[in-house]
């Protein structure tokens, strides 16, 4: 029993009793943390606001037997001020917010890398000089590349041959981009422009990202979310949230995605996922690392 200091973001809140809250965060020395805050829910809290999703906080916090004790709050960053006045910022803030709560299932284990990322996401989003779905795209591919599941793009995720400079299709279930013998059913079509934007995402190249039109920003947004969930095994239920302004292909982790499904050539045209449905939404999500 004893206590402990660290810095914070602020994830998601639990209701909890008449008065008080989980709050769970995800730490720059602890990983993910589920806290009591006690007494946050009454006017007179004296720390009540500054516990609230998005806001980047230094804590000191009491060992309890099953959840620690929130005994001290500063705030560091108040990102929440600018996102929720901008539903775009906001519900990409959200999907943020959630990939990092499933990435880091195990309470208590570091997760230093993907603390900075969120922050330097969060500060990004916050400070609305960058396109907020080229951020989120960017944090959901980077913090794959931390989790382990990063799709192959340059390289055929099964045999490992370099593409000149991409191979042509995409399989979520291979592991990304797959070179012509190695491609399975299904596999999909991505454009060039797609392929640019996928690698300057996951790059930080802000100035190929940004240079991208409307159509490869949708289609690499399908093909990092669509690669995220199936890996996650479920989907995420802020993504749907996301209004992209234009049609986002929607995900079907039991079959596939269409994003250009070639069937001129390809004999296993007819055995490809089902097209997808095009919608207004989207998919059915210290200092920071600099997005």
């Amino acid at each position: 029993m004893g206590f402990y200091r660290d810095t914070g973001v602020v994830l998601r809140l639990q209701k909890l009793g008449e008065a008080d809250r989980i709050v769970t965060f995800l730490t720059h020395r602890h990983g993910k943390v589920r806290a009591v805050a006690k007494g946050v829910r009454r006017t007179s809290s004296k720390f009540g606001a500054r516990l609230e999703p998005f806001g980047h906080v230094d804590l000191q916090l009491h060992t309890g037997r099953t959840l620690d004790i929130v005994t001290q709050v500063q705030t560091l960053d108040a990102f929440g001020g600018g996102l929720t006045v901008d539903y775009p910022r906001y519900t990409a803030g959200c999907a943020l917010l959630e990939t990092a709560d499933r990435l880091t299932s195990e309470e208590g284990e570091p997760a230093r890398d993907l603390f900075l990322l969120l922050v330097g996401a969060l500060r990004g989003l916050a400070g609305g000089t960058r396109d907020p779905y080229l951020v989120l795209d960017a944090f959901l591919l980077r913090a794959m590349v931390i989790a382990g599941w990063a799709p192959a793009i340059t390289e055929c995720a099964r045999c490992g041959r370099e593409g000149a400079p991409y191979h042509r299709r995409f399989s979520v279930p291979a592991g990304g981009a797959v070179c012509e013998g190695c491609r399975p059913s299904g596999a999909v079509v991505p454009s060039e422009p797609t392929w640019r934007l996928l690698e300057a995402l996951r790059d930080g190249d802000w100035t190929t990202a940004e240079d991208t039109d409307g159509a490869a920003r949708r289609d690499s947004a399908g093909l990092v979310a669509a690669h995220l969930q199936w890996h996650l095994e479920r989907t995420l239920r802020s993504l749907p949230l996301v209004d992209r302004r234009g049609a986002v292909p929607r995900v079907d982790l039991g079959g596939g995605i269409a994003v250009g499904v070639d069937g001129e050539d390809d004999p296993d045209a007819d055995r490809a996922g089902p097209d997808v449905e095009p919608s207004g939404g989207p998919l059915r999500p210290e200092p920071g690392v600099a997005l």
